[in-house]
């Protein structure tokens, strides 16, 4: 258990609700569900979740931290936003699924090898190299992210994709050399940085 974990649960004992909405984005509207179901029915994976949004925001209220946390629920949702157009509250359901999968990731309780939480860090490690995303070098760590022989074989299945890529001078193969980048890279960096000195501020305020 890690030591920002460990201190959440001392600081929220009492209610894990109050602690999602001082550390989740658009937290403070989950008391505002009145499960009617309309996310789920929405939601093109809707069937595919273990617990779908309404399920989620009432696991909270009742105080089921660790099942939420360690849940794989919030890394499903693909940010369409059906949920919530289509949601007679208007909750930002959208955001508060990536907040509540932000901050397990935070605390250490994302799940192990969970796809979605491994794409996303090989998305923004590539991102943050230039400035701007290499696709290429995206798409073969994206192959080979559960190891060599799990990356044959995803690349053998999609070659006639990458082929006609090529072909539509979609993908150049020279990207693999470096790829091209942001014209002021210090000065992104430097954005980059300012926002998470930013969120580190607003976690130390509320005790993460």
């Amino acid at each position: 258990m890690s030591t920002m974990n460990t201190a959440m649960i001392e600081r929220y004992r009492t209610s894990f609700l109050k602690e999602v909405e001082a550390n989740v984005e658009e937290g403070e509207w989950v008391k505002m569900c009145m499960q009617c179901g309309v996310c789920s029915g929405s939601c093109p994976l809707g069937k595919d979740w273990a617990h779908p949004p309404q399920e989620i925001f009432m696991m909270i209220r009742a105080g089921k931290r660790e099942e939420v946390l360690t849940s794989e629920s919030m890394w499903m949702c693909t940010s369409c936003y059906n949920c919530i157009v289509r949601c007679p509250r208007e909750l930002p359901i959208t955001h508060i699924m990536h907040g509540l999968a932000h901050y397990a990731k935070r605390l250490g309780l994302a799940p192990q090898n969970q796809p979605t939480a491994k794409f996303s860090q090989l998305f923004w490690n590539n991102l943050m190299k230039k400035g701007r995303v290499n696709e290429l070098k995206l798409g073969i760590a994206l192959y080979f992210m559960n190891g060599l022989g799990e990356g044959i074989k995803v690349a053998l299945k999609q070659k006639d994709l990458g082929l006609a890529m090529l072909k539509a001078k979609r993908m150049n193969p020279m990207e693999a050399l470096g790829g091209h980048g942001v014209k002021d890279l210090a000065g992104f960096q430097k954005m980059i940085q300012k926002a998470q000195e930013l969120e580190d501020a607003r976690i130390k305020q509320h005790g993460a």
